[in-house]
């Protein structure tokens, strides 16, 4: 599928729940949000079936994401139905790691070839500030046991918040003794995300030269997404930035989403796209939900203005309901 810019778009982002099991300071509230109802999320089968229809016009690579998909029961069936979908070469999951020492057997068992965890400190109070719980172990545990697995691409994401004792060299660490490819994400102004700064990939890059080492152009793909990677000296992973507002790349997006609640979206800080669950619940078939998909990718914004103040179609939901 080329949409009218002349991207080719291949890369579906699957939100399964926009429930989480964290409370991330930028993500949500304490008290958490007003959750969807059961009927109101797509059901594994309706997702199925439109990762089917994608696949017929070149959607190849697939995120799971959340919320948290970890939390919703039966995920890995999700995982093994996806993967048995004609033309769809990856697919990947998005988590905050809490569950995944228990779960990551069973989720590469059925398909999976990739994982991201969302880790912003390895300072053990700064992470209960962030997150709201005291998990750090357990997600340091589910990384360590990703390790068992050598064809599984690992990535751990961390969003800089500013903050002193957040200590992004211990995170940029991680890559050093072990194939983990970790990534800076510069905060994007959605949701609670707009209460904050974001520190800029020259800014980090700045800070951690002098500690780790030079970092160097990796001119390879190592993913689905628009990161662009560093080599370091003595490092088996490499150095990441998705770095949306300092180094846009609006002009090279391959990706398009979907929330839980079956809304397709074509571009993170617009509203605009498609309701693809009453397409599904009311009878449409194969061939229209395909034309509807079509109509939504042609008209996919040509960029974000996030540093703009004031747009039309804003996108008025958190990230832990869009699909992080």
């Amino acid at each position: 599928m080329i949409d009218a810019y002349g991207r080719k778009i291949d890369y579906l982002r699957i939100s399964v729940t926009d429930r989480c099991n964290f409370r991330c300071q930028y993500c949500m509230p304490e008290e958490g949000i007003e959750l969807r109802k059961h009927d109101e999320m797509l059901t594994f089968d309706e997702i199925t079936r439109i990762v089917r229809i994608m696949s017929s016009i070149g959607i190849r690579k697939i995120k799971l994401t959340g919320g948290e998909p970890l939390v919703r029961k039966g995920v890995h069936s999700l995982v093994e139905d996806i993967r048995k979908i004609d033309g769809i070469k990856d697919i990947t999951m998005t988590t905050n790691g809490y569950l995944l020492e228990d779960e990551i057997d069973k989720l590469v068992e059925k398909g999976l070839t990739g994982i991201n965890i969302s880790l912003d400190t390895l300072e053990d109070t700064l992470f209960k500030n962030i997150t709201r719980v005291d998990g750090l172990e357990r997600v340091l545990r589910g990384i360590k046991k990703t390790k068992d697995y050598k064809e599984l691409n690992v990535k751990v994401n961390c969003v800089p918040l500013g903050l002193e004792e957040q200590d992004l060299k211990s995170i940029a660490l991680l890559a050093k003794e072990d194939k983990i490819h970790v990534r800076f994400i510069e905060m994007m102004p959605i949701g609670l995300g707009k209460k904050y700064m974001f520190t800029s990939e020259a800014e980090i890059i700045k800070e951690l030269e002098p500690e780790i080492g030079e970092f160097k152009p990796y001119k390879n793909k190592l993913g689905n997404g628009p990161s662009h990677y560093y080599e370091i000296e003595g490092f088996k992973g490499k150095i990441g930035f998705i770095s949306a507002l300092s180094h846009k790349f609006c002009h090279e997006c391959n990706r398009i989403r979907l929330t839980s609640t079956g809304y397709l979206k074509t571009c993170l800080q617009y509203d605009i796209g498609v309701d693809l669950r009453t397409l599904l619940r009311n009878g449409s078939s194969d061939e229209e939900i395909l034309k509807a998909i079509e109509a939504a990718i042609l008209s996919k914004p040509m960029e974000h203005n996030f540093l703009n103040s004031s747009i039309d179609n804003e996108e008025q939901n958190g990230m832990s309901r869009i699909g992080g």
